[in-house]
């Protein structure tokens, strides 16, 4: 097997001495050693049809089907079997970019349906044709208020989920621009800090729900972001979005999320799909494209390619963002989803979650074997915390064919329970609680 790589040693030795590095697998040392592949992978040369798939099959049933009771950002929900059934089609499957929208009126009208969809859940008026996932639509949006203002300083509100402020603070490096992690009041954004520092600031990021869980009341944060002439940035996951305030409501300048929730499963972390949407004022601030509806030369329906900002492909150093790409495949199974579900099906589904995550809540406290961390209100995640050694609850969940809460710090747990969890599932969580010592 021969190992292709575009670039002359030349082009590596000049790479590895701007990052400090002196060798590729230095590149990687942030990752734990127990981690890497310490040997390589014995790969046979060639096998049947027959014995591959036999292989595989065998590979296969290595893997454990667990019950999960985590989220932080990725969770168990049901993905309809008609969602698989349709994005496999060969004409979904196989898109590209509609470059030429005359033989790509399928894809388009999907896209414009998302953007339709997005814009209704947030309560903003335009969306784009969605972003890679939640993480990256956040930092897209810090560069949309960054050409808005000129600003070269944000406020982060440190009840956003962590690895969203890692993805921001990356991005952040490439234009110089300060990230300000403010702190929280138990568990919620502290509105008194965040004005104190808006000055000479491009605006704020929150989250809601929070990342733990909590739905936070941002009544006056607009204002007083608005005041020092910034933009208000929400981050909200989208199904708590059916039942929830919506950033529109908030007065938020843009609202950025994952829609993971909405029919993708969790695939091991991805492919997942981020939206981001806007006031129309912004729109022309907006990273990747917009597809639009109009008529053709004979009056037909007709769906375009309204607008995408052309820097991103001839003036890429003057670009506000080279992201020109979307989620397009993960879009379209949100759009099934949604369309599938309705509005009925998708606020039904997201009251489903909140009730099994407040039984499970109840239930664990119950056992005398937790204290509450925030006496707030909550949608599918919560945080407990345990008065027991939180190593060995995670290996007896494991054994029982469990993925348990995320352990925080100091013993606090964090829950999420989705409409996938059944009574017996969550009696079967309880039960390993009351195991404990």
């Amino acid at each position: 097997m021969h190992k292709y790589l575009p670039h002359t040693s030349q082009d590596i030795e000049e790479m590895l001495k701007v990052t400090g590095a002196n060798s590729l697998d230095d590149l990687f040392t942030s990752i734990p050693k127990k981690l890497r592949l310490t040997k390589p992978y014995l790969i046979p040369s060639a096998l049947s049809d027959y014995d591959l798939t036999k292989h595989m099959q065998d590979l296969a049933k290595q893997n454990k089907e667990l019950i999960v009771f985590r989220g932080a950002g990725a969770y168990d929900h049901y993905s309809p079997s008609i969602i698989k059934a349709l994005i496999s089609r060969q004409e979904f499957l196989t898109s590209y970019t509609p470059y030429q929208p005359e033989v790509a009126q399928g894809t388009l009208q999907y896209i414009f349906e998302y953007q339709s969809m997005v814009c209704e859940l947030t309560g903003m008026e335009v969306s784009n044709a969605s972003m890679y996932d939640g993480a990256t639509a956040t930092a897209e949006a810090m560069f949309m208020a960054f050409a808005q203002t000129g600003m070269s300083k944000v406020l982060v509100s440190s009840t956003v989920n962590p690895r969203i402020i890692d993805v921001v603070k990356t991005y952040a490096r490439y234009r110089d621009i300060e990230v300000i992690v403010t702190p929280s009041k138990d568990g919620a954004s502290d509105l008194d800090f965040i004005e104190k520092n808006l000055e000479n600031s491009m605006g704020l990021i929150v989250q809601n729900p929070n990342y733990f869980g909590i739905i936070e009341d941002y009544k006056g944060f607009a204002d007083a972001v608005h005041e020092h002439n910034g933009l208000f940035i929400m981050n909200a996951e989208g199904q708590p979005l059916s039942i929830i305030k919506t950033p529109g409501e908030y007065d938020a300048d843009i609202a950025v999320g994952d829609l993971q929730s909405f029919g993708l499963p969790l695939s091991f972390g991805g492919a997942y799909v981020g939206y981001l949407a806007t006031k129309m004022k912004y729109v022309r601030k907006m990273p990747g494209r917009i597809c639009g509806i109009t008529t053709d030369v004979d009056g037909k329906r007709a769906f375009v390619l309204t607008l995408q900002a052309r820097e991103q492909h001839i003036r890429r150093a003057k670009a506000n963002s080279n992201i020109c790409s979307n989620q397009s495949l993960m879009a379209l199974a949100v759009t099934i989803y949604l369309s599938t579900m309705g509005k009925d099906g998708t606020v039904m589904v997201a009251n489903e979650s909140m009730k099994g995550a407040h039984y499970l809540y109840d239930a664990l406290l119950k056992t005398n074997k937790f204290e509450v961390v925030y006496n707030k209100p909550f949608f599918k995640e919560f945080v407990l915390k345990a008065k027991f050694d939180v190593e060995k609850f995670e290996k007896d969940c494991l054994d029982a064919g469990i993925l348990g809460p995320l352990h925080l710090k100091d013993n606090n747990l964090l829950f999420a329970v989705t409409e996938k969890r059944s009574l017996s599932d969550i009696e079967l969580l309880v039960g390993k609680v009351v195991e404990q010592k």
